[in-house]
């Protein structure tokens, strides 16, 4: 049975961004923190993903850059199943990603059950926030 796993980088006081939805300070550029995250992509996973998240992430992974600074971590970014809860977009375009437009708990306690690898919710605070009110995260 899958497991859900949060994957989250917040301040302290429980924020993903600073008061001008800045991220930066999240960022680390050493050798220990990308090892770590170079180490975490090998994983086949499902990402799940809340529409804001989902737009950053999409925004840059698949792009030239993303190859160039972590290029581990962007091939696997691209390549793994991606699953977006979204009431508002209309398509999901980034490779290998399913939209799910219907109620995300009865979607997420219906992926629970049924055989797959480990689901990884990174960012995507509200969605984080909704399944642990339900015991749902693992």
């Amino acid at each position: 049975m899958p497991k859900i796993i949060v994957f989250n980088q917040v301040t302290l006081d429980g924020y993903f961004v600073d008061t001008n939805g800045d991220m930066s300070w999240a960022h680390k550029n050493d050798a220990e923190w990308n090892a770590f995250v170079a180490d975490n992509a090998k994983g086949d996973a499902t990402l799940l993903f809340g529409r804001i998240t989902y737009e950053l992430m999409a925004g840059f992974w698949p792009t030239p850059e993303a190859m160039k600074s972590m290029p581990v971590v962007a091939d696997r970014m691209n390549d793994l199943r991606k699953v977006v809860f979204s009431r508002t977009l209309d398509q999901a375009s980034w490779n290998n990603t399913k939209l799910v437009k219907s109620d995300m708990v009865v979607a997420i306690r219906k992926m629970k059950k049924e055989p797959g690898n480990d689901m990884v919710i990174m960012g995507s605070g509200s969605i984080v926030s909704q399944l642990t009110q339900l015991g749902l995260n693992d």
